[in-house]
Parts: C-alpha cells; structure tokens; sequence
C-alpha cells in the first residue's frame, strides 16, 4: 500500500506503524461521498494484511469530523429503466445501504488492526457511525455527536441500531434515536459512548499518545482481542469460550508471544514487532 495521500479529499499515511485516514472535505463540512466511503472500505481490508500498519488513526480535517453521508452526490448508478417504471423502485434503498454504510462500519468493525478515532468535531449520522465502530475514541471537548436520522424522517442506518444499545444500553440508545439532539463530547464520555473528550490544546497528544502505544503492541493478538470482543455480545457462553480458547492458541504461535515470554525471563523490556 502507498504510503501518501489517495485523492485531495481523502488522505491517508503510514508512518512508524501508525496509518493516518483523513477525511479532507472541510468546505462540504466533511460530508462523506460515495467515492471517499468505497476507498475507505478498500484502505480498512488492505490495512488489515499490510504488516507495516500496527494501528490506524481516523479523523478529518476542519471544524468537522463527518456530518452524514453527502445527500448531493449521487449515490449509485442509474440503471436505463424500462418505459413507465417508476424512478424508485422497492429494494433499491436497502440495496444502496447494504453495499454502502454497512461496508463501510463492517471494513472498520473487521479491521484487525485497532482504529482510534480522533473526532476534531461534530460528527452525525454514518459519521457518529464511523466513529462508534472504531475501537477507541477521542473527541476534542467542541464536537458533537447527533443521531440526525430522525430529523429527516428516517431510521438508523450504517449500525446505528446495532452499535448504539451495545455501547450504552437500549434505553439511553432509544432516547438518542428518538430525539435525535446534539450529544456533547462530554456527555458522550459520560455515558460511555466514547473513550475521552479533551481540551483542543490536548486532542492531538492525547491521539498519538494512544496510537503509538497501540504500534508498538503485540498487534496480532490486539487484533484477536478486538475480534474476541466484538463478537463477545452476540455469543453465547459455550461459544465465547470456544473462540476465546482457540483465540489464545493462535496468539501463542506468534513472534510476539515469544517475545513476551523471553523479556519476562530476561527481566528486560519487551520489543515487539507486530507478527
């Protein structure tokens, strides 16, 4: 994967094992486009396999860190349709939010590398999305999360409605949704939606503080651990076990493993290489 920016208005960067995925739209208030949204799922499976990134940054860059996916910009092809159908036909929608929002918070979701999110500002709609799929999130104390769907009529998409009562329980999801009002930074830490919410002058130590520690973990079993947990939830107990049994065993056959075993004999500090 090359290592600089993918297009103006999406940037991406691999340096010291830490990728940097910059949503670059400040002028459209980083509203996410077809094109930005599929290149991202395409960045999340190729970090996924590339051993030079140990953990992956997603942020923005301006006042805001994503309001919604772009209503002006087309959203799929049109197909030439037959003489008197109609311009919409049933499935369509669904069809559109299966290979769209849903792909995208499963390549993050599926990421075997731990994603923070540094959330610069508000993010509604799939950008609360985007940002509640990532493993850990940092939000800078001006930034705003809004459930907007129910502004304009419609439901939850992009995991709305699988993400939200995980994190903060069916109640509090239900009133977020319902609403749909602006959810401060610090509320939103309150109530365990995200990690932290930091003054400006902090936000950006706070993130590289957290991504550089993350590179220079035992990245394979981090990323058995995330597996292990997000699916910890929808598992039975018998099952969970399984998976957690079977998760140890692949991680002991690590380089890392070994490691962690020799600098504890050793009584040294651990080197780990991410394999």
């Amino acid at each position: 994967m090359a290592d600089d920016a993918t297009s103006e208005e999406l940037l991406c960067s691999i340096e010291n094992g830490i990728a940097r995925v910059t949503l670059n739209r400040p002028q459209a208030a980083n509203a996410v486009t077809p094109d930005q949204r599929n290149k991202m799922i395409e960045l999340f499976s190729d970090f996924s396999s590339d051993l030079n990134v140990r953990t992956v940054v997603l942020t923005a860059n301006g006042k805001h860190f994503c309001t919604g996916a772009d209503l002006r910009v087309s959203k799929v092809p049109e197909n030439k349709r037959p003489e008197g159908a109609p311009e919409r036909s049933t499935g369509d929608i669904g069809r559109n939010i299966k290979r769209g929002a849903q792909r995208l918070i499963n390549a993050i979701l599926d990421c075997e590398k731990p994603v923070i999110a540094a959330v610069n500002g508000t993010a509604a709609g799939i950008g609360a999305h985007m940002a509640f799929a990532c493993d850990l999130v940092v939000a800078v104390d001006s930034a705003k999360f809004i459930e907007v769907f129910v502004r304009r009529g419609i439901t939850p998409d992009g995991g709305g409605a699988y993400l939200l009562p995980r994190m903060v329980g069916l109640h509090k999801a239900k009133e977020l949704v319902f609403f749909g009002d602006d959810l401060s930074a610090s509320d939103a830490e309150r109530i365990g939606l995200i990690n932290k919410c930091v003054a400006a002058a902090d936000f950006d130590a706070t993130v590289n503080e957290w991504a550089h520690k993350l590179s220079q973990g035992p990245t394979k079993a981090i990323g058995l651990a995330k597996w292990l947990l997000n699916r910890s939830l929808d598992s039975d107990r018998g099952a969970a076990f399984d998976e957690e049994a079977w998760a140890q065993e692949l991680a002991s056959h690590t380089h890392d493993f070994q490691e962690g075993v020799q600098s504890f004999i050793e009584r040294r500090e651990t080197r780990f290489q991410g394999w």
